[in-house]
């Protein structure tokens, strides 16, 4: 069997196999091995090493499709000069994720603008990347799937499927008003994730006012109670950043 038949061959054991990176890239993969003098445990090291990647990089898109994000922002992109009250330490202690593997949560607090979705989403990014699951949803989407689900009588299957991500991202909350019959729901979501899966809640509100916000003080104080249980804070004050480009454009007048 000559050099191009042995290839074929092995190509067509790692499509039974269903090792896709060296189906598609058999002869660059025996040409590296051979121009490095491998040795056979080396050739098999770096092959399989090349299939993991792969996978890994498959599994990151899968995953960051699902999580449902509505643009992609990094840490990396995050401005700290323009948002100086943000702490860069604490944000790359949680970038460790060591807080969602023991189901604790974080609560970014804030006026509108200063970058509270921004690091709710990069930091979901880390997450996914370190092999979480995670689903990113507007407060209003959830209260819209939720009295979905409770009209179609399907209320118990989406508070299990709301249940299962490691990383549940809550953004917004306080922009609108959330009635009495949803801030219960909203509630047990909360309930149910309590000190087994973690929560990312954005807020532009203070916590006072969210008796307010789910128009119950005794309901809001239960949510508290359990998010912020085991939680860190994130306090960001300053002006938003989309009106200081708008002044910065010309696009505002400046008081």
């Amino acid at each position: 069997m000559n050099i191009r038949e042995t290839d074929e061959a092995l190509r067509q054991k790692a499509v039974r196999l269903k090792l896709t990176y060296m189906r598609d890239n058999m002869p660059e993969l025996m040409r590296a091995a051979t121009e490095s003098k491998m040795t056979p445990r080396e050739v098999l090291e770096y092959v399989l090493g090349k299939e993991v990647d792969r996978r890994d990089a498959n599994r990151v898109k899968l995953a960051m499709m699902a999580a449902h994000f509505p643009r992609a922002c990094t840490l990396e992109s995050f401005d700290y000069a323009a948002q100086s009250a943000v702490d860069p330490g604490t944000i790359r202690e949680l970038a460790k994720m060591e807080w969602v593997r023991g189901g604790e949560n974080v609560l970014f607090l804030g006026p509108p603008g200063v970058g509270k979705t921004h690091l709710a989403i990069a930091l979901g990014r880390e997450a996914v990347k370190k092999g979480y699951s995670v689903l990113f949803l507007s407060a209003s989407g959830l209260v819209n799937l939720l009295e979905k689900a409770k009209k179609e009588s399907t209320l118990n299957e989406k508070m299990a499927q709301l249940s299962k991500p490691q990383l549940l991202i809550i953004d917004e909350v306080g922009y609108l008003p959330i009635s009495t019959e949803n801030a219960n729901l909203f509630f047990q979501i909360v309930s149910r994730r309590y000190e087994r899966k973690s929560i990312i809640l954005t807020s532009n509100r203070s916590i006072n006012d969210w008796g307010v916000i789910f128009g119950d003080p005794t309901v809001a104080t239960a949510i508290l109670d359990r998010l912020l249980h085991h939680c860190t804070p994130v306090t960001i004050m300053g002006d938003s950043y989309r009106l200081k480009q708008a002044k910065k454009n010309k696009l505002l007048k400046e008081n």
